[in-house]
């Protein structure tokens, strides 16, 4: 009997290997399963947060050691220059012209990177070699002033349209005195 006992234990122990080799398998295999992919997630901006404002009981402390940075300081001038007029068939500067003429140039001074165009224009009469001529003396003597007030030849040109850029289409004095003028264009 003790021969069939034998052979029992073996079959069992045959049939726990079996057992134990078949777990090992579905556990391996079996559970792995097919791999996920990753699904992306929409792209959802994030909330924008509006900070309430606050009001302040107690005063703000000073921190113990100020790091303090260098602070380019805005102009406080507007860049903005005027244009002069002139009196027929001239291209002398007016007292008006000339006051006109040193604030432009303290606009400069204080855009010191700021270059300038100056346009000499006309009115409509005379002809056009005459008022391209006229133009360009009035554009130089506008010029001249502002390098005698100290700004850089180099930061100002001039260009004369004569009466081809009329700023009034009229045909009276009025009209004339608008197109008899200097304007200033920043470059």
């Amino acid at each position: 009997m003790m021969i069939r006992s034998k052979s029992v234990f073996k079959n069992v122990i045959a049939k726990l290997k079996l057992a134990a080799a078949l777990a090992l398998g579905i556990a391996v295999f079996g559970c792995g399963g097919a791999k996920k992919t990753a699904q992306p997630e929409p792209d959802v901006p994030a909330p924008i947060v509006f900070d309430e404002p606050t009001t302040q009981t107690a005063e703000p402390t000073q921190p113990e050691n100020p790091v303090t940075a260098p602070v380019e300081m805005e102009p406080t001038v507007q860049f903005r220059l005027q244009r002069i007029h002139f009196e027929f068939d001239q291209f002398d500067l007016t007292g008006e012209a000339l006051q006109i003429l040193s604030d432009n140039a303290r606009v400069l001074k204080a855009y010191p990177d700021a270059n300038v165009l100056i346009e000499g224009h006309c009115d409509e009469r005379g002809t056009v070699e005459y008022n391209l001529a006229l133009g360009d003396k009035r554009a130089r003597a506008a010029r001249d002033y502002l390098v005698s007030l100290g700004i850089s030849p180099s930061r100002i040109s001039v260009i004369s349209y004569g009466k081809e850029r009329p700023l009034d289409y009229g045909h009276n004095e009025q009209a004339w005195y608008q197109n008899r003028r200097s304007e200033f264009v920043r470059k």
